[in-house]
C-alpha cells in the first residue's frame, strides 16, 4: 500500500550545483526542494513509486502546462502519469518530493494534521496512490494477451503473499533485543507453494466427505493473489505460468503436510524472454554506473538464457483448524536444505539496539553489484524480525535501483508483472 507522510524536513543545505536548490532529508531520503524551504519545515512527503491525485495536482500546478508561446508555466509532472520518481538533479540524488503542508489546505483543515500522519485521501478527494503503468500485459511468443484465472479447486488455507511494507516508515516495529536477520531483495517474481487440505465444493456428496473421512491434502501453487490451475491454459501474466510448473513438482515432492513456502523466481521465463524487464542504463545519466554495469541491466540473476531459479523467503506450518505456525529463519534455511533449495541470501544477524545501528547496517548493502547476479545492482535489503509471531520484514530499496525501476517502468511493455496482477 502507498501513502504519503506528515513529516518533517531534516538537514538542509545548499545544493552543490544548483543556486536556487536546497537539498533535505525525509525518512533518510535525500529530496531536492527550492529555495523557500528551511530546516524543520513540516510538509507532506510522497515516497517514490507514486501517483498524485489528479485535483491536488492540478490545485498546487505541479503537471506540466505551457502558455500560447510554448513556455512551461507549470511544474514538471506529466498530466496522465503523475509519478514521482527517484531521480538527480543537477548532480544530487532526489528520491521523492517534499511540499508544504499548506498544499492540503484546500482538502482538509490542516491545523489538525501531526506529524506521522499517513494520507491517501482526505474528504473524498484522492491525494496519492501507487503508480501502476497502465501498460499492455506482456505474453508469450503466441501472442494471446493473458487471462485472469479462476479457482476450480478450493484450498481455503492457502494464505496470500504477505505484502512487505517499507522499512523507512515501519522503524518503530522494531524492539531492543529482537533479532534481526537482513536478506538481500530479489528482483523477479512471487510463487507460493502448499500441501494442505483440498476441498471440494461441488456437490453435497463432496461436503460430506470432507466432513466426515480423513482430509485428503493436496499440492497447490499459486501468485502472490492467484491460485494457479493450469500451468498449460492460455493464462497468466505471460501467456502462461509454464516455468512456474517446475518449482510446483519440486516443492510437491518435498513438503511435509501442513507446509506453505514463499519464494522467489528470478531467471528467464523462455529462451527469450526474462523475468523482469531489462532497463536502460544509459538513462540514469551516471557514468560509473554504466562503467560497472554496462548500458543494459537484465536481472538474470546468474541463470542461463531460458532458465530460472527459486529462492525461498519465508515458510509456515498450518493445521486442519487453520493455525499457522510460523518458521524462524534458522528453521526455514535447515528445511531449505533438507529439500536442496536456496534461500534468498543472508547477509547479517544481530540483536537491534538502535534504530541508527539498524540503519547503519542496512545501508551498508544498498546500491551494490547483487551478490549472486554480479552483473547487475541489487534491489535492496529486507530486514526480517524473527522473535514475532506473525510475519515481521521490511524492505529498503537502494536508491540506484529506484531510478533504474522508474525507467522501467516509463520505458518498459511491461514493468512489473506482479502490479499488473493487483
Amino acid at each position: 500500500m502507498y501513502e504519503a507522510y506528515i513529516t518533517t524536513l531534516k538537514n538542509v543545505r545548499k545544493h552543490n550545483n544548483a543556486d536556487k536548490l536546497k537539498v533535505g532529508e525525509c525518512f533518510g531520503n535525500q529530496v531536492v526542494v527550492d529555495l523557500s524551504y528551511q530546516e524543520g519545515d513540516i510538509g507532506i512527503y510522497f515516497p517514490t513509486d507514486g501517483k498524485l491525485g489528479k485535483e491536488f495536482a492540478e490545485v498546487n500546478n505541479l503537471l506540466r502546462k505551457k502558455d500560447e508561446n510554448g513556455n512551461n508555466i507549470g511544474g514538471y509532472l506529466e498530466p496522465d502519469k503523475r509519478n514521482i520518481k527517484a531521480i538527480k538533479l543537477r548532480g544530487e540524488k532526489s528520491d521523492g518530493l517534499f511540499l508544504p503542508v499548506k498544499s492540503l489546505e484546500q482538502f482538509c483543515d490542516i491545523s489538525k494534521l501531526n506529524v506521522g500522519d499517513r494520507i491517501t485521501t482526505l474528504n473524498g478527494t484522492l491525494i496519492c496512490e501507487k503508480y501502476i503503468p497502465r501498460t499492455n500485459k506482456r505474453t508469450t511468443n503466441n501472442n494471446k494477451v493473458s487471462k485472469k484465472k479462476k479457482k476450480i479447486v478450493e484450498f481455503p488455507l492457502f494464505a496470500e503473499h504477505v505484502d512487505t511494507e517499507q522499512l523507512d516508515y515501519n522503524l518503530d516495529e522494531f524492539k531492543q533485543g529482537d533479532t534481526v536477520y537482513l536478506t538481500i531483495k530479489m528482483h523477479g517474481t512471487s510463487q507460493r507453494t502448499a500441501l494442505l487440505p483440498k476441498e471440494s465444493n461441488k456437490n453435497i456428496l463432496s461436503k460430506l466427505k470432507n466432513k466426515y473421512f480423513k482430509t485428503k491434502y493436496d499440492t497447490v501453487t499459486g501468485t502472490r493473489r492467484v491460485v494457479i490451475d493450469s500451468f498449460e491454459k492460455d493464462t497468466g501474466f505471460y501467456g502462461n505460468d509454464k516455468f512456474r510448473e517446475q518449482w510446483h513438482k519440486f516443492f510437491k515432492e518435498r513438503l511435509q503436510k501442513g507446509e506453505e513456502v514463499y519464494y522467489e523466481v528470478v531467471g528467464y521465463v523462455n529462451k527469450n524472454t526474462p523475468i523482469m524487464p531489462d532497463g536502460n542504463n544509459k538513462k540514469i545519466q551516471d557514468k560509473e554506473f554504466i562503467k560497472k554495469y554496462g548500458d543494459t541491466t537484465r536481472f538474470s540473476y546468474g541463470c542461463e538464457q531460458g532458465f530460472c531459479q527459486a529462492y525461498v523467503y519465508r515458510m509456515t506450518m498450518t493445521n486442519e483448524d487453520g493455525y499457522v505456525v510460523e518458521y524462524p529463519w534458522e528453521l526455514v534455511k535447515t528445511r531449505c536444505e533438507e529439500m536442496g533449495i536456496p534461500t534468498v541470501l543472508e547477509v547479517d544477524k544481530f540483536l537491534f539496539t538502535t534504530k541508527e545501528d539498524l540503519l547503519e547496517r542496512v545501508n551498508k548493502y544498498l546500491d551494490i553489484p547483487d551478490p549472486i547476479g554480479k552483473t547487475h545492482i541489487a534491489e535492496g535489503v529486507v530486514a526480517r524480525i524473527d522473535n514475532r509471531k506473525t510475519f515481521k520484514a521490511f524492505k529498503k530499496k537502494g536508491f540506484y535501483f529506484k531510478v533504474l525501476e522508474g525507467i522501467i517502468k516509463d520505458t518498459a511493455e511491461s514493468p512489473d508483472m506482479e502490479e499488473i496482477q493487483e
